[in-house]
C-alpha cells in the first residue's frame, strides 16, 4: 500500500490505485509445485577462531591446574589419570582437566593462561543427549575432540592472547672487570620494582612446592611480595626453611626446573625472590617474626647434634621450637659447614650466612665451637647424656683420582684449599693450576684461585678439565658462564691419566686423553678413552674436585662395627634413623652435597626424634 497523499488543506487520503489488486496474494499459488530449496538442518563449519569444545594435548599437558584456577565458573576439575607420567621433581602431574559444559561459558581464559599451550578450543560445537545421560556434558578433552572427530582448531593461544610473561625481570650484577680481583658478591638482587614485576609472572600452580625437597611455600611468599608485604613473605619462608638467606643465594633451585612458566619461557626467579624478601626485612625484625609463635614449654628432653651445617642446625631449629634443649657440637671455629668453608664469599657472603645462624641461636640453640667429637667428647658420652643424637657431619674430605703422581705435594683437594681461603689461612698460591672436575666445587676453587692470581700476579692461569661434555657438567650454567668471563679455560671430554713431573721432580701439568664414553651399556661408570688424542695441560699445581666423603673416624671402632652401612655411607631408615635406636643421621653425609636437601633432612630427623620423645614422655 502506498503512502498517504496531502491535497491542499484537506486531510491525507490513501491512493488505492497504486496499491495493486486484492488478488495479488493469490500469485503465491504458482510456487506450490516447485522443488523446495531449504538447506538441510545440520552443523555448519565454524569460523577459524571459533570457541568450541576443548582440545587438550595430553603429552604436552603437565597437569599444573592453571586452567582450573582461572576458571570463574568452576567449570574445570583436575582428574587423576592412572598410567600417565607423574614426576613432581620435573614438574609433571598425572592430572588432566575435565570440563563441565553445563558451567563453561567458552571465555577461553583457560587457553590463554595454559603455560604448556596444550589446551585449545576446537570448531566443534554440537553435542546432544537425553535427560538420562546429562553427565555426558562432563568430559576429559583429548586431541581428538568431543566426538573423536577433529573439526579443526578454533581458538588457540597467540602472542596477543597469551596471559603469561615469559621473560624474567632484569637484575644487576658486577661486570667481569669489576669482580675478577675481589670476592665481593656478584649479584646485586632485585629492586622493589623488579621484584614486584617478577612476582607478577607467577601463576600460583604450586609445581615449585611439589618439587622442592622442603616443600617450600614459594607460591605464598611470591604472592606476598606481589602484594607488597615482605614481612608476610618472610613468615611463609620460615615455615619450611631456616636457611633462607643461604637458599636465597646458592640453592640448587629444583623449584625453578619444575616451574610451569619455564616450559615456554624463563622460569620464575624463585630463588632471587626469596633473597629479595629476606634482604628487605631487618635482621632484628626477622628474629621477632620467627619468635611470634611464642616460647614452647620445656619438655625436659635433651638432644645432641654433631655438626653445625644446614642439616644439623635445621634439626636444632625444629627441636628447640618443640621445647627440647639442643646442644650442637662443631669441630671448627664457625658454624655453617660447607656453606661456610666451601662456598666463596662472592656467591654467599659470610655475614649473610651468619644471619641465618644467628636466628637459630637466638631461639636458645647452643653451639659448642672447636669441639671435636672423638677427641674432646666421645659418642658414648653423648649417648649417655642425651635422649637422642644426630650425626650431621657433612662431606669434609675430598676424593682422590689416584692417577700416577697424584701423591705429589702440589696436588691438592679442592675442599682443603677452599677451607684455607675462607679461613684466611696462608698457602702457596700456584701461578698456574689445572682443576679436575666439572661440578660447582670445581668452579668455586677455579674462580677463587683466579681472583687470588689476578691480585698477586696480575693474570689468570687456570684450566678446568672434566670427563663430561660442557653441556653435561654438574656445575650451574651461571657458574660456567661466569668462570669463562673471568678468564678461566675449560676443557671438556678430558680424562685424567697422570700428573706430569719433570726430571727435577717439579709438577708441570696434567696429562689427559680424550673421552669416548663415560658409562657402559648398563650405565655403569666405565670411561673409555682415545689414547691418540693426548693433551698436557700446563700447570704447577693440580687440584682434584671429583667428589667428597664424610670423615666418620669420630664414631670409634666399636660404634662403627655396630652400625649398618650402605656402600660406605651409614644406613638409615626413611626417617633418618640409623640401626642404633639413639642415633640419627642427616645432611650431605647421607644424601649428598646440596643445601636444600640438607635442610629437608634436618626437618625429617627432627620430626622423627619428636615422635620418639613424645612416645617416651607418654610412657613415663
Amino acid at each position: 500500500m502506498s503512502s498517504p497523499k496531502t491535497i491542499g488543506n484537506k486531510a491525507p487520503v490513501l491512493d488505492y490505485k497504486s496499491a495493486g489488486s486484492l488478488l495479488n496474494p493469490l500469485k503465491n499459488l504458482q510456487f506450490l509445485g516447485r522443488k523446495a530449496i531449504t538447506e538441510p538442518l545440520q552443523p555448519r563449519l565454524a569460523s577459524l577462531n571459533y570457541r568450541g569444545f576443548h582440545l587438550n594435548d595430553w603429552e604436552a599437558c603437565v597437569g599444573c591446574a592453571s586452567c582450573q584456577k582461572i576458571c570463574d565458573n568452576a567449570a574445570i576439575t583436575m582428574v587423576e589419570i592412572p598410567g600417565l607420567k607423574n614426576d613432581p621433581v620435573k614438574g609433571i602431574r598425572n592430572h588432566r582437566p575435565a570440563i563441565d559444559y553445563g558451567r563453561c561459558c567458552w571465555c577461553a581464559l583457560c587457553v590463554d593462561i595454559c603455560p604448556s599451550a596444550s589446551l585449545s578450543l576446537s570448531r566443534e560445537y554440537v553435542h546432544t543427549c537425553d535427560q538420562e545421560h546429562i553427565d555426558s556434558y562432563f568430559i576429559l578433552p583429548d586431541p581428538n575432540g568431543m566426538h573423536k572427530k577433529h573439526f579443526g582448531q578454533g581458538w588457540q593461544k597467540t602472542e596477543h592472547s597469551d596471559l603469561l610473561s615469559l621473560t624474567r625481570s632484569a637484575m644487576a650484577e658486577l661486570e667481569p672487570a669489576n669482580r675478577d680481583t675481589n670476592f665481593n658478591e656478584i649479584v646485586h638482587g632485585f629492586t622493589p620494582e623488579q621484584a614486584v614485576v617478577e612476582a607478577s609472572r607467577c601463576i600460583q600452580c604450586g609445581m615449585c612446592h611439589d618439587s622442592c625437597p622442603t616443600h617450600m611455600h614459594a607460591p605464598e611468599y611470591i604472592r606476598a611480595i606481589w602484594n607488597g608485604d615482605v614481612e608476610e613473605a618472610v613468615r611463609q619462608i620460615y615455615r619450611t626453611n631456616p636457611f633462607a638467606h643461604v637458599c636465597g643465594r646458592v640453592c640448587t633451585r629444583r623449584c625453578e626446573t619444575a616451574c610451569s612458566v619455564g616450559i615456554r619461557g624463563e622460569p620464575i626467579a624463585i630463588r632471587w625472590l626469596k633473597r629479595y624478601a629476606m634482604d628487605q626485612v631487618s635482621h632484628d625484625r626477622i628474629k621477632q617474626i620467627v619468635k611470634e609463635d611464642g616460647k614452647p614449654k620445656a619438655s625436659g628432653h635433651k638432644v645432641a647434634i654433631i655438626g653445625a651445617g644446614p642439616a644439623g642446625l635445621t634439626a636444632a631449629f625444629d627441636l628447640i621450637r618443640s621445647g627440647h634443649k639442643v646442644d650442637v657440637f662443631e669441630a671448627l671455629p664457625h658454624a655453617g659447614g660447607m656453606t661456610r668453608y666451601g662456598i666463596p664469599d662472592y656467591r654467599l657472603p659470610f655475614d649473610t650466612l651468619q644471619q641465618d645462624i644467628d636466628v637459630i641461636t637466638s631461639l636458645g640453640v647452643k653451639i659448642h665451637y672447636n669441639c671435636r667429637i672423638g677427641t674432646d667428647k666421645t659418642m658414648a658420652q653423648l649417648q649417655k647424656k642425651y635422649d637422642a643424637v644426630v650425626l650431621a657431619i657433612g662431606l669434609s674430605k675430598g676424593r682422590q683420582t689416584r692417577i700416577p703422581n697424584s701423591e705429589h705435594r702440589h696436588v691438592y683437594r679442592a675442599v682443603d684449599l677452599l677451607q684455607k681461603i675462607s679461613s684466611g689461612e696462608e698457602f702457596e698460591l700456584p701461578q698456574s693450576a689445572v682443576v679436575i672436575g666439572g661440578g660447582n666445587v670445581a668452579m668455586d676453587i677455579a674462580r677463587s684461585l683466579a681472583r687470588l692470581q689476578k691480585q698477586q700476579f696480575g693474570e689468570v692461569k687456570i684450566t678446568v678439565t672434566a670427563l663430561e661434555q660442557q653441556q653435561h657438567f654438574m656445575a650451574d650454567p651461571d657458574e660456567i658462564k661466569e668462570a669463562l668471563e673471568e678468564g678461566i679455560i675449560i676443557r671438556d671430554s678430558c680424562g685424567p691419566q697422570g700428573c706430569e713431573i719433570d726430571k727435577s721432580g717439579k709438577l708441570i701439568g696434567l696429562k689427559t686423553w680424550k673421552v669416548v664414553s663415560i658409562f657402559d651399556e648398563e650405565h655403569r661408570f666405565s670411561p673409555r678413552y682415545d689414547e691418540t688424542e693426548e693433551t698436557i695441560h700446563a700447570g704447577d699445581s693440580v687440584i682434584e674436585a671429583i667428589g667428597q666423603f664424610a670423615d666418620t673416624t669420630l664414631l670409634g671402632e666399636q660404634l662403627t662395627e655396630k652400625l649398618e652401612w650402605n656402600r660406605g655411607r651409614i644406613k638409615i631408615d626413611p626417617n633418618g634413623r640409623t640401626s642404633e635406636p639413639w642415633l640419627w643421621s642427616a645432611g650431605d653425609c647421607v644424601s649428598g652435597p646440596d643445601v636444600v636437601h640438607a635442610v629437608a633432612d634436618g626437618h625429617r630427623v627432627a620430626a622423627s626424634i619428636q615422635q620418639q620423645l613424645t612416645i617416651k614422655t607418654n610412657k613415663s
